[in-house]
């Protein structure tokens, strides 16, 4: 699986951006694919997923209610629209995935598949 994120930029504080992962390879069916975000010195943080074979979703608490993830199965690309942005959603955001395990997982260490990221920058 060929991850590919985008929609990164800057944007002020209370803007909203969309991020896109598109994927390539194969189809995500059985795939669980999560948004995970970094800033430099710092573990990466997950942020939202979705199971691509039914319609669960995930959120860290800092961006439930700003934060909606979503797929669209015919494009194979998982979005996250990102509302009322603050500063401290600057990151640099990544894409991954990993076979359905069972149960949704928040842990970068457990997908196999990761894109290049995209950098988001929220001003004041």
């Amino acid at each position: 699986v060929q991850l590919q994120a985008s929609g990164g930029g800057l944007v002020e504080a209370g803007g909203s951006l969309r991020l896109s992962c598109e994927a390539s390879g194969r189809t995500l069916n059985s795939y669980t694919i999560a948004w995970f975000r970094q800033i430099p010195e710092k573990e990466r943080e997950f942020v939202a997923g979705i199971f691509w074979s039914y319609y669960g979703t995930y959120y860290a608490d800092s961006v439930k209610g700003r934060f909606t993830i979503s797929r669209d199965n015919a494009k194979n690309t998982v979005y996250l629209q990102m509302n009322s942005l603050k500063p401290e959603d600057t990151a640099t955001y990544y894409c991954a995935a990993s076979p359905d395990r069972g149960s949704f997982r928040r842990t970068s260490g457990t997908y196999d598949y990761w894109g290049q990221g995209t950098l988001v920058t929220v001003s004041s």
